[in-house]
């Protein structure tokens, strides 16, 4: 039951008929991962940070530098060579105290992540990486967990997003789409913001739709991203969908 300062706080989410107060307690009682703390793990944290999201655990090894500025909402100057996670945690508890925010100052391998996926219980990941190997181990970690995962991307002014639902038999994965085998059938984040540039509203924006399908997953509500590739143009502001099917011949689903 929902304290009354958590009906202050939340009250425009809960008049909200999709969401509630059923569904805000939904979001309280979840615990999720976001692993990635850049421009799409920093509106995507703050905005679950905000709706109340019960449990956040957030995964990154890098420090924060003066260049990542540009796009990283959650950090500011004087963070400068601070752990990200730990400075992202900080801020998060200081925007909403009533949530529990664990920091993972370390890079998301794959033996640490299935481990921490198994014992931990969690109901969602967030894929916030702009690394095309760890999205990999991420995917197939989070179907071996069963554990549903929201990813995104941006590169220049091109966003995409996509999200996969492990918890269902027979749904596609990211392999599915992009199998790790293929290099040259790879996304474009496999060149990262470091070497090809970013606009960073785009990263805003991709970032908040995260957020908004993980409390729309969390709350029981239908993902409009849920096995449909998403793909954001930020010059004309146009999005198209792709339907994405299983691939018979997927290397993690097979």
């Amino acid at each position: 039951m929902l304290s009354r300062k958590q009906l202050q706080r939340y009250s425009r989410q809960i008049m909200l008929p999709q969401i509630g107060e059923t569904g805000q307690e939904r979001l309280g009682a979840a615990k999720v991962m976001i692993v990635g703390l850049g421009g799409l793990g920093s509106p995507a944290a703050l905005y679950l940070a905000a709706a109340g999201v019960g449990e956040l655990h957030l995964v990154d090894g890098d420090h924060v530098e003066i260049s990542n500025l540009q796009r990283q909402v959650l950090f500011k100057t004087n963070h400068r060579g601070k752990d990200k996670a730990q400075v992202a945690a900080q801020q998060l508890t200081a925007a909403n105290p009533e949530i529990r925010v664990q920091a993972h100052c370390r890079m998301a391998d794959a033996a640490w992540l299935a481990g921490f996926l198994k014992e931990g219980n969690f109901d969602l990941v967030l894929d916030c990486t702009d690394n095309l190997d760890i999205r990999h181990v991420i995917n197939r970690v989070c179907r071996d967990a069963k554990v549903p995962v929201i990813m995104a991307s941006v590169r220049g002014f091109s966003g995409q997003l996509v999200s996969f639902d492990f918890r269902s038999a027979g749904s596609p994965c990211y392999a599915c789409l992009f199998p790790p085998q293929d290099r040259d059938n790879d996304l474009p984040e496999a060149e990262n913001c470091s070497t090809v540039g970013v606009i960073g509203p785009a990263l805003g924006i991709m970032g908040s739709a995260q957020a908004l399908e993980a409390i729309k997953l969390l709350a029981g509500l239908t993902l409009s991203s849920l096995n449909r590739l998403q793909l954001f143009e930020a010059g004309t502001l146009e999005w198209r969908t792709l339907a994405l099917p299983v691939s018979k011949t997927c290397p993690v689903c097979v």
